[in-house]
């Protein structure tokens, strides 16, 4: 009897097939998959509310025959050009009916499909217990600096280069401050940030050092898996020290488009009113309507985002006093790829 198969052995199939409904795969799938559901979300909910009012048979009799179409349309279509040795892996939500039929199904043509036990639930405790186990001896550098001092873009760079890198906020599709949504890009649920952070510790090689920028416990609504945030604060810390007037360019070049939405930008300043009280934000609401980005950034800069930099780094790195400062009055690209570089010699 063949030996059930796990998440650890995913890599050694030609596909993996995510049969369930298009919105389950949207909340999280395990990366890679393709979303081929037996039953989309329209007939999920059908056979669902046929269970609870009519019973088990009512509900496989109606749901048995949507199944059956829906694979008959995939070997149509999405599965009409694999040869005879293609070799897919098929997973559901707990390793049940609907990853089994589709393996059914896909057998009887002739293909070697295998069905991953425990379906997507053992992929999400796959994930909880890879970052449990490798974030306490991730070996973090973490960059750190005011805000504007281009901290993603070093470490696009240092990516570039061919160095390992962990870019949450690349990973949340959010930049981390109150004006750090990306435009047109919601950010993605709580698991399928977590799942994306579990892919690329799946890929570091531990004895090289791994680039990331120092975060809050929170980036946008999602929250930072609590070992990463207690090896974030652990860890060493290099930090960028820009000056004034290369972080209002780099800024005013990095949130451009946020004069495109005025209206939108002096209501989320107003989220600030209990900080800064009514007049100030007033001031800012108005230069946000009038387009004047450069005098908003600069008291934003000068009364929102610096005057507690200093403290909240020392509250959250414990080597903060023992940090490494790179100087710097160029955040042009060629300034931020020196920064790079400059990063990778406090290494030798």
């Amino acid at each position: 009897m063949r030996a059930p198969t796990r998440v650890v052995d995913r890599h050694g199939f030609h596909a993996l097939i995510d049969a369930r409904s298009p919105a389950e795969f949207a909340i999280d799938h395990i990366p890679g998959a393709i979303n081929c559901p037996v039953l989309d979300d329209a007939q999920r909910v059908i056979v669902g509310t046929l269970y609870k009012q009519q019973g088990a048979f009512e509900a496989r009799r109606v749901g048995g025959a949507m199944v059956a179409e829906n694979l008959a349309k995939h070997l149509r279509e999405r599965f009409a050009d694999q040869p005879a040795n293609w070799k897919p892996l098929v997973y559901c939500w707990r390793g049940g009916m609907r990853s089994g039929s589709m393996v059914t199904w896909l057998r009887m043509v002739g293909w070697d499909a295998q069905q991953l036990a425990g379906g997507y639930k053992s992929w999400r405790r796959f994930v909880i217990d890879a970052l449990e186990q490798q974030c306490p001896t991730l070996p973090l550098r973490v960059l750190v600096g005011a805000t504007g001092s281009a901290k993603t873009r070093v470490l696009q760079s240092l990516a570039a280069m061919g160095h390992q890198v962990l870019d949450l906020e690349a990973c949340a599709v959010h930049k981390g401050s109150i004006l750090g949504a990306v435009p047109g890009q919601a950010q993605p649920s709580q698991t399928a940030f977590e799942t994306g952070i579990a892919h690329i510790l799946e890929k570091l090689d531990p004895s090289r050092p791994l680039y990331v920028e120092g975060e809050g416990r929170k980036i946008g609504r999602l929250t930072l898996p609590t070992p990463l945030v207690l090896r974030l604060r652990a860890s060493p810390c290099i930090e960028i020290s820009a000056t004034p007037a290369a972080r209002l360019d780099y800024l005013l070049r990095d949130y451009a488009y946020l004069g495109d939405a005025p209206q939108q930008l002096a209501d989320k300043l107003g989220l600030l009113k209990d900080l800064h009280g009514k007049q100030v934000i007033g001031r800012w609401q108005a230069w946000a309507l009038e387009g004047n980005l450069a005098a908003l950034f600069a008291e934003l800069m000068a009364l929102h985002y610096d005057p507690h930099y200093s403290r909240s780094q020392s509250n959250n790195f414990s080597s903060w006093a023992s940090r490494q400062t790179l100087q710097t009055d160029d955040l042009t690209q060629a300034g931020v790829d020196a920064l790079a570089r400059a990063v990778l010699d406090l290494e030798a």
